[in-house]
């Protein structure tokens, strides 16, 4: 499978680019490589994946080859939740309410749990109930 991801990858392909991304990220088909992760995830990221650009953030937030910053962490998990998608919706709540990369803030927390929720998001809906 990696093989062939790769090949339409090269061609431009943004679900195979963020696939392949996957791959190196997880060691899957492929050796683990997180620098070459990224690089495959900064591809698709540049076109618009919304799920390379949540998976920089992670990186970014854990620092997985890369080191930690939390802001740019926030600026990636923005970028694909202002795309609309749920999971890192609710991750920018979670930076809103621990306080990563931005100051501490309960209210903005909510509207993006309320975002996620909104999508059927159960991670969301339970992060409402506990905030």
């Amino acid at each position: 499978a990696f093989e062939w991801y790769l090949k339409a990858a090269n061609q431009h392909n943004i679900t195979s680019q963020f696939w392949i991304g996957s791959f190196y990220e997880e060691g899957q088909g492929t050796k683990k490589d997180l620098s070459k992760a990224m690089e495959w995830y900064l591809k698709a990221a540049e076109q618009g994946s919304a799920g390379a650009q949540d998976s920089i953030g992670e990186m970014y937030e854990n620092g997985r080859g890369v080191k930690q910053d939390y802001d740019k962490a926030m600026e990636w998990f923005l970028k694909a939740a202002n795309g609309g998608r749920a999971s890192s919706q609710n991750q920018v709540g979670l930076m809103y309410q621990q306080g990563k990369g931005v100051p501490q803030d309960s209210s903005k927390a909510m509207e993006w749990f309320l975002k996620a929720a909104e999508q059927s998001y159960p991670a969301a809906q339970f992060n409402i109930g506990f905030l």
